[in-house]
């Protein structure tokens, strides 16, 4: 049976995520316990997890920002040794890859206890909305599977495909979690493009890297040893003196379309009060100073060399209103 995060519970997340990261804990009547990032990867930084642990805490929350997988290897080592849950928020992560035990590993192979994978349309991989979760744990996937459609012990695919009548039980409260067949089979054909989906934005990483790198103040996000990002999104740092939003306009007004910095779910109203452990800083930094650069497949290579002049000339214009 999958473990119940029950109210009076704590998870130990990230604020520095797309509001959703936090609501499904509150959607248990949980309590979000809010650390801060590594400002290199904007990812949960290991080294603060112990501190935030109390014996209320059930359960670790990693994000996998923007695609840059986290330190798994680090996050599932505490949780082991504390008897807690690891649950990878990996919804911009299909096609990112982890160096595991020597081995490249792809995100949502569940190297904590359960994966969970968005299929947005702004995702690299979409169905229209909907998503995908994996776990090795068979109690958790037949659980799963019950919740999603009504807690209906046997699927009507199966029913329908039975050459003996069937009557099907409802064991549990489920809920209307189902894909569409339509959507579904959009994403087995995006499944099938994934690799050069992947291969192609990395190409178009790295042309950003090349082209920023030498942008004063700029600073470029870089893979560490043990990960390979898919690239969901290309994030840069600029200077702390430079205004981020009068870079974006600038950008906007040359045509070019940028977002800023993951947002911090504490600013918001609902979690306002939220319980931190420490500082958020680089969290409050990295949405304060950062702005992400559009990055699609189709990019051309003018295309690319177009929104590095953008930010340089925006960086400029900023720079010298400073």
């Amino acid at each position: 049976m999958i473990p119940i995060i029950k109210p009076g519970d704590e998870v130990i997340t990230v604020s520095h995520s797309f509001i959703a990261t936090a609501n499904v804990v509150k959607y248990c009547g949980a309590t979000p316990v809010f650390i801060d990032v590594d400002p290199a990867t904007f990812n949960i930084d290991p080294a603060l997890i112990e501190a935030a642990i109390t014996p209320k805490t059930r359960a670790i929350l990693a994000v996998h920002q923007m695609g840059m997988p986290c330190d798994l290897a680090a996050i599932v080592k505490i949780a082991h040794a504390r008897g807690l849950l690891v649950v990878e928020d990996a919804a911009c992560a299909i096609g990112s890859e982890i160096l595991w035990n020597g081995q490249w590993e792809k995100i949502g192979k569940a190297h904590g206890d359960i994966a969970c994978f968005s299929f947005h349309p702004r995702k690299i991989m979409s169905t229209g909305d909907g998503g995908m979760i994996t776990t090795n744990n068979k109690d958790w996937d037949a659980k799963c599977r019950l919740l999603r459609q009504h807690g209906m012990s046997v699927p009507d695919t199966v029913r329908h495909g039975s050459a003996k009548v069937i009557f099907e039980s409802y064991p549990i409260v489920g809920y209307n979690y189902r894909m569409t067949d339509i959507q579904a089979a959009v994403g087995r054909e995006q499944l099938r493009r994934l690799p050069e989906i992947v291969a192609r934005r990395r190409e178009i990483a790295d042309q950003y890297r090349r082209l920023m790198r030498d942008i004063p103040g700029i600073t470029v996000p870089e893979n560490p040893s043990w990960a390979r990002s898919n690239w969901q999104s290309f994030c840069v740092r600029l200077p702390s003196n430079l205004d981020q939003r009068d870079v974006m306009q600038t950008m906007l007004d040359a045509g070019v379309s940028t977002r800023r910095g993951i947002m911090c779910s504490h600013r918001e109203e609902p979690y306002r009060d939220a319980r931190r452990s420490g500082s958020l800083e680089h969290s409050e930094a990295a949405q304060d100073h950062c702005v992400v650069m559009p990055l699609y497949g189709q990019m051309t290579d003018a295309d690319i060399q177009a929104v590095a002049q953008s930010l340089r000339s925006a960086c400029d214009v900023a720079a010298r209103a400073a």
